[in-house]
């Protein structure tokens, strides 16, 4: 791997695999919001999941919708906003959208897997990794290849990405060649972030997650909500698990002797 992204923050516990709150903590549904995301990390969480998009005037914000009336009390899409209109909306009635930079100025020991839902975030999210000097503590996702690499060539120094996924279908089908380690090379990749199952058809698998390992190529699986699977995919050897449920996970890695992965607390 190499990238500082993937070293667990001083002062943390863990072991080889990763534990992702996915858009932080919030079995109330107030997904991406600071409290979510500060629930997560009281129960020492180092990694957190999270989305963004931007709104018309540039502002990225923490959201993982095209619009915004799934989870929040406000009508329309986040693109056609502006930061001020959208500072009037609650999540749940309750929370407010966060700012990335809110984000990374609030915890700045926190790493975070970030996933960039819209083309139209592509340079604004560039343009506040730069100021805040985040590269080592972000991961770039998005399920567009396209727009991820764009990210990566936009910025000045080089950050963690996950597969796309174009880029992790290919892996799949071409790591019994032993071809994984040199696609990841050159599509930038530091590890794959994939389901378990997709559409049925089986993604994780031991053959699989061994192969990407020798290619140093970690797996990272979403979105994994029971404990027994969790277990069962932590013995297969998986790189990290993205999961809704960080009280479960956290108790499973507890079990593990691999927790917490951050003890300081905001």
């Amino acid at each position: 791997m190499g990238k500082p992204y993937f070293d667990v923050p001083a002062g943390g516990g863990g072991g080889v695999a990763l534990a992702l709150s996915h858009r932080g903590f919030a079995l109330d549904g107030q997904e991406n919001t600071l409290a979510a995301m500060e629930a997560a990390i009281k129960m020492g969480f180092a990694y957190l999941e999270i989305d963004v998009r931007t709104t018309r005037d540039g502002v990225v914000m923490v959201f993982h919708d095209e619009r915004l009336e799934r989870v929040t009390d406000g009508t329309g899409r986040v693109a056609d906003l502006t930061a001020s209109e959208l500072a009037k909306v609650r999540v749940r009635g309750r929370e407010p959208i966060p700012t990335l930079a809110e984000v990374l100025a609030r915890w700045p020991d926190v790493k975070l897997n970030i996933d960039v839902k819209d083309d139209g975030s592509v340079q604004p999210f560039v343009d506040v990794i730069e100021a805040a000097a985040a590269h080592d503590r972000v991961l770039v996702a998005s399920f567009s290849d396209r727009r991820r690499l764009r990210v990566l060539r936009a910025l000045s120094r080089p950050a963690a990405s996950s597969a796309g996924m174009a880029v992790s279908a290919m892996i799949r089908i071409l790591a019994p060649l032993g071809l994984a380690g040199w696609i990841a090379r050159r599509a930038r990749v530091d590890c794959l972030q994939v389901p378990r199952r997709y559409r049925g058809i089986p993604v994780v698998a031991e053959p699989f997650v061994r192969r990407c390992a020798a290619a140093d190529l970690p797996v990272h699986v979403w979105t994994i909500n029971e404990a027994p699977e969790m277990e069962e995919l932590l013995a297969l050897g998986v790189g990290g698990l993205v999961s809704d449920r960080a009280d479960l996970l956290a108790q499973v890695m507890a079990s593990r002797g691999e927790w917490p992965q951050h003890r300081l607390v905001p």
